[in-house]
């Protein structure tokens, strides 16, 4: 629940410059500007890109934003533009994960995005957005371990290096991804992407997973996605079909300017398990204040508030009660502010800044 911004996507118009056509003259070349000229003629919308395909979803839901025991974001803004942050991340009394220290930075200006952060046991994260045009998007992030591995440390450091591309057409939109490519054997993990629009209101598309661990060892998967978005843009239901019999399904839906409502459910079918999990969680945005609610199929009942009582404090209480386990998590947090900045360039910033998903 950082205040830092978060430009993790470049917003892309609803149009963008064709692929590079054939030589003008020859018949190849009059098929594609008339497939072209149709296309266009069609008026169909950018679907987004198959990362983002339950977004709206993940936003409204509850799962991301949860967390117990105490924590504290303290952020100092340096500058307005080019946007320059930094934040002291304090977490303690959590029944999963250890009591831990955070710092990150981030600087964001009109076509770069950088952020960077680095914890108490020495792991150090970076990620690198690089837009060279509304519709050519490069991304980058890593992630490194300096921790000493010692006779009484069993876990030795790991490092990942992802790197990808997205390519934002009028009517489509491509994804290419690499993780911890190796150019002399060529193992790791590699992914592409494709999604297009087939009506105004239906975009089907497909992505490609194909794993190289070892260079004897070669997997390649596939999964099939679907959106189909209502005509006034008020609801947005999503399907993903994964190999072995994984199905994921979400519904969402804005019920007024304050008020959104979401559904998750995931469907398990493989041979050797079969499982469904359904959550349903509502958002309610108040004048200064965010509330969110879920409940889901495993008996968990939570909720979160984030309360704010001036531009730079808020405060942050969560809480799960878990019926079939008998389990309950409590949460406290607060987010402090202390801008170098005036009044005005503080309004200036939150005018600039989206909020973070």
């Amino acid at each position: 629940m950082a205040s830092s911004p978060s430009l993790t996507e470049i917003d892309v118009p609803s149009s963008s410059p064709s692929l590079l056509p054939p030589p003008s003259g020859s018949p190849l070349a009059n098929l594609y500007n008339r497939l072209a000229s149709w296309r266009r003629s069609l008026e169909l919308p950018n679907p987004g890109t198959a990362e983002n395909l339950q977004k709206e979803v993940k936003t409204t839901l509850l799962t991301n934003f949860f967390f117990d025991g105490a924590r504290a974001d303290l952020s100092k803004s340096l500058s307005v533009n080019p946007i320059f942050q930094v934040t002291h991340s304090f977490a303690l009394g959590s029944q999963t994960t250890p009591p831990s220290y955070n710092f990150g930075a981030v600087f964001a200006s009109n076509s770069i995005f950088l952020q960077g952060s680095v914890d108490h046991d020495g792991n150090v994260n970076g990620r690198l957005n690089q837009g060279w045009s509304a519709n050519n998007v490069t991304k980058a992030q890593g992630q490194a371990s300096f921790t000493v591995v010692t006779v009484l440390s069993s876990q030795a450091g790991h490092s990942m290096l992802q790197v990808e591309h997205d390519y934002m057409g009028q009517d489509y939109s491509v994804n290419i991804k690499a993780v911890n490519p190796s150019p002399i054997d060529f193992t790791g993990i590699y992914m592409g992407s494709y999604f297009q629009s087939i009506t105004k209101n239906l975009a089907l598309g497909v992505e490609i997973l194909h794993q190289r661990p070892t260079p004897e060892m070669t997997e390649s998967t596939a999964s099939y996605l679907a959106k189909y978005t209502g005509s006034d843009k008020n609801w947005i239901a999503t399907a993903q079909v994964q190999p072995a019999g994984i199905l994921q399904a979400t519904y969402w839906q804005k019920l007024s300017d304050k008020v959104e409502v979401a559904a998750d459910l995931q469907l398990i079918a493989a041979p050797t398990r079969r499982d469904a999990i359904a959550s349903l969680g509502a958002k309610y945005d108040l004048r200064m204040s965010t509330f969110r609610a879920q409940l889901d199929s495993t008996g968990k009942v939570s909720a979160l508030l984030e309360q704010r009582f001036a531009p730079a404090f808020a405060f942050l209480v969560s809480g799960e009660i878990d019926h079939f386990k008998n389990g309950a998590k409590v949460g406290v947090g607060v987010m402090i502010e202390s801008p170098s900045m005036t009044p005005e360039e503080m309004g200036m910033m939150q005018m600039q800044t989206p909020s973070q998903p």
